[in-house]
C-alpha cells in the first residue's frame, strides 16, 4: 500500500470515530482550509530588515538570540526562504511585514520618508502568490529611538518623526490592501518606557494618546486597512515602566474603535491571552493575536502545540470568533534553522485550530448549561485520545504538503543546498 492510500484508509477510520460524537470531519477540514495565519517575515533574518546592507538588530527592547548559520541577508534570500517554508505549511496564508523590510534598491530612505513604492515589489510578490499582506511601523533599532521613547517622547522633533513614520505606514498599508483586495492589518507597537522607576507616569501616556490621535485622525477605508495597537508588560530597557500598557491600549482601542493586539508573550507568566479574547470582544469588533511561546516571559520561542496555544484556538472556535480574530505569529529564534522555525510554528497553530474544530462543541455546551460538569469533564478527557493526528495527515495530503515526520527531510535538503552556502 502506498503512503497516500494508507493515509486515506486511516483517515476513514478516524472520521468514523469523530462521527460517533457528532463531528462532520469534512466540514471541519473545509473550515480549517479557510483560515489564514499572518506569518511574520522577521523570523527569517532575526529582525534585521533591509534599510542598510548588513543590517542587524540593535536595541529598542527586542533581542534575537542565537547564531545558527544561513539567515537571509537580502530580500531575495528572504523571499526564497518564505517560498520554501510556505510549501510545507498547509493552507493559504498571509505575510506580515515590518517597515524596515522595505525594498529601497540600495538607497537609504529614512523611516519618515518611506512610500508605497518602497514596498511595491512585496505587493507584486504577494499578488503572484495570491497572498494578503499585513504591516507594522518599525519604532525600534533607530537613532530616533535611542532615548527609549518614540511616540511618547517629550522631545517634539523625535515625536514628530515617529508620527510621520506611522502616517506613512498607514498609507503604505492602505495601498497594500487596495492592490491585493484584502484589508491590511496595521499594528503599532512601541518600546517606550523606563529602566528604573519613573516619577511621572502620567505625562508620557498623555503624550502617547495625543500622538496616536494625530496618527489615526484620518480613518482609512476598512476594506483596505485596519488599525491596531499592541501593549507590552515590560521590555529590555523598560523593566520598570511601559507607557503603552495593556490598560492604556485596551481603553484606547475601545474609545477609538480600532483593533487591539494581544501578544501571548506580553503579559505576566501566569496570564493566558486565551482568557482575554472573549472579554476584549465584548467591546471591540475585531482583535489581532500575536502568537508566540514565552519561556519565562517574552522570549519569543517558536510556537509548539502546548496548552497555551490550544487554549487560544479553543477560545476562538468555542466563541465563534473566526471572523473577528486575526491570527498572527510572532517569534524569532536564531538558535535553530529559521525556515524550520516558521514551519513548526505555523503547523502547530493550525493543529491547535484543527483540534479545537474537532471538539463536540454543542454537546459540551448542553452539558454545561444543564450543570452536568461531571459529564463535561469526562467528555473533554475522552476526546483527547481520539485520532486527531490522522485528520491532520489527511489535511496535509489534500493540501499537497508533506505530512508530519516527512517535511523535515525537505528542510534538511534546503539547508544543505541553499542555507549552508550563505556566509
Amino acid at each position: 500500500m502506498d503512503k497516500e492510500k494508507e493515509i486515506e484508509k486511516i483517515f476513514s477510520f478516524a472520521r468514523g470515530k469523530y462521527q460517533e460524537i457528532g463531528i462532520d470531519v469534512n466540514q471541519v477540514i473545509k473550515t480549517l482550509a479557510d483560515i489564514s495565519l499572518s506569518i511574520h517575515c522577521w523570523q527569517g533574518d532575526d529582525v534585521g530588515g533591509f534599510e542598510r546592507p548588513g543590517s542587524v538588530l540593535e536595541g529598542g527592547g527586542i533581542q534575537a538570540t542565537g547564531d545558527y548559520p544561513g539567515k537571509a541577508r537580502t530580500i531575495e534570500e528572504l523571499r526564497s526562504d518564505l517560498d520554501f517554508a510556505l510549501q510545507l505549511i498547509p493552507g493559504r496564508h498571509r505575510l506580515n511585514l515590518h517597515a524596515s523590510y522595505l525594498d529601497n534598491q540600495g538607497k537609504f530612505v529614512d523611516r519618515d520618508q518611506i512610500q508605497p513604492e518602497h514596498f511595491q515589489s512585496w505587493i507584486d510578490w504577494a499578488k503572484e502568490r495570491e497572498m494578503g499582506l499585513d504591516f507594522n511601523p518599525t519604532l525600534f533599532s533607530h537613532p530616533m529611538a535611542s532615548s527609549g521613547f518614540t511616540l511618547s517622547s517629550m522631545n517634539e522633533a523625535v515625536r514628530s518623526f515617529w508620527i510621520q513614520h506611522c502616517l506613512a505606514c498607514r498609507d503604505i498599508a492602505r495601498e497594500m490592501g487596495k492592490q491585493l483586495q484584502t484589508p491590511c492589518v496595521t499594528n503599532i507597537w512601541i518600546p517606550d518606557g523606563s529602566k528604573d522607576i519613573p516619577v511621572d507616569r502620567k505625562t508620557p501616556r498623555d503624550i502617547l494618546r495625543e500622538s496616536l490621535d494625530k496618527i489615526f485622525a484620518d480613518r482609512k477605508n476598512p476594506d483596505f486597512q485596519l488599525d491596531c495597537v499592541e501593549s507590552k508588560l515590560f521590555g529590555i530597557g523598560s523593566e520598570s515602566y511601559v507607557v503603552g500598557s495593556h490598560e492604556f491600549y485596551l481603553g484606547y482601542a475601545i474609545s477609538r474603535t480600532i483593533m487591539l493586539c494581544l501578544d501571548s508573550g506580553h503579559y505576566h507568566p501566569t496570564e493566558q491571552i486565551g482568557d482575554k479574547i472573549s472579554s476584549a470582544l465584548q467591546y471591540l469588533d475585531k482583535i489581532l493575536l500575536h502568537v508566540s511561546r514565552p519561556v519565562r516571559w517574552d522570549s519569543d520561542h517558536v510556537v509548539i502545540l502546548n496548552d497555551d496555544i490550544k487554549m487560544i484556538a479553543q477560545e476562538i472556535i468555542r466563541g465563534g470568533y473566526l471572523n473577528r480574530v486575526h491570527i498572527g505569529l510572532d517569534f524569532f529564534d536564531a538558535s535553530i534553522n529559521r525556515v524550520a522555525a516558521w514551519v513548526i510554528g505555523a503547523r502547530s497553530m493550525m493543529k491547535a485550530l484543527l483540534e479545537a474544530l474537532l471538539e463536540p462543541r454543542e454537546t459540551l455546551l448542553q452539558l454545561e448549561k444543564k450543570g452536568d460538569y461531571t459529564s463535561r469533564l469526562a467528555l473533554l478527557e475522552d476526546i483527547k485520545t481520539l485520532p486527531f493526528g490522522s485528520i491532520w495527515d489527511f489535511f496535509c495530503l489534500k493540501k499537497e504538503v508533506p505530512c508530519d515526520r516527512f517535511w523535515m527531510k525537505e528542510v534538511n535538503d534546503y539547508e544543505r543546498q541553499v542555507l549552508s552556502l550563505r556566509t
